[in-house]
């Protein structure tokens, strides 16, 4: 696996302190789910490269979930995560576009806040790495519930990248936009 990378953002001066960020991981994959219910040796190797690159950056990866590609599981996880005081959620499989690919049918309405950058920057460092079949991704993030989703691909040199590339570099500032609080302008009164 590649040696991870964490370039600093120029905009670390605007991020307010948010010490260390509480993760959760899921994998949304028919293969990966059946495998752990049937107590088979998983092939999963998404879980334990995502838990080292969240620590060596400072984080926890608190909950990791396997499920099946099913809007229901995959909502139900999401939000049983953020209940449990996640405040970032990846989820990995299901943003292809495979009639089983659900992942962003089932999430991308319910996000407050989307972040369009993420996914543009996704693909174009994907495009890098493995042509044009990036265009086949629908990598997505968004806010939701107070915490921020991170729909990523199935393959774990797809998250990988996504990981160390874009999502830790830049979480603490994300985090920091999500937790300011609202100014309120002074709108001058007409004097009448």
């Amino acid at each position: 696996m590649k040696k991870s990378v964490k370039p600093e953002s120029p905009h670390k001066k605007h991020r307010l302190p948010t010490g260390p960020l509480n993760f959760g991981l899921i994998i949304i994959s028919d293969t990966r789910h059946r495998e752990i219910q049937t107590s088979v040796q998983s092939t999963d190797e998404t879980a334990s490269m995502v838990e080292n690159l969240i620590k060596e950056a400072g984080h926890k990866l608190v909950s990791i979930i396997f499920i099946p590609d099913e809007a229901e599981d995959i909502l139900e996880s999401v939000n049983q995560l953020i209940e449990k005081g996640i405040q970032v959620v990846v989820t990995s499989g299901g943003t292809g576009l495979s009639p089983r690919d659900i992942t962003i049918e089932t999430l991308s309405p319910l996000f407050e806040k989307k972040i369009p950058g993420f996914g543009d920057l996704f693909r174009f460092e994907s495009y890098k790495e493995i042509g044009t079949a990036a265009m086949l991704t629908r990598a997505e993030a968004g806010t939701y519930r107070g915490a921020v989703v991170f729909c990523l691909p199935g393959s774990p040199n797809a998250v990988h990248t996504a990981v160390n590339k874009f999502i830790l570099p830049e979480i603490e500032h994300i985090i920091s936009h999500m937790k300011k609080k609202e100014k309120k302008e002074k709108i001058p009164k007409e004097e009448n």
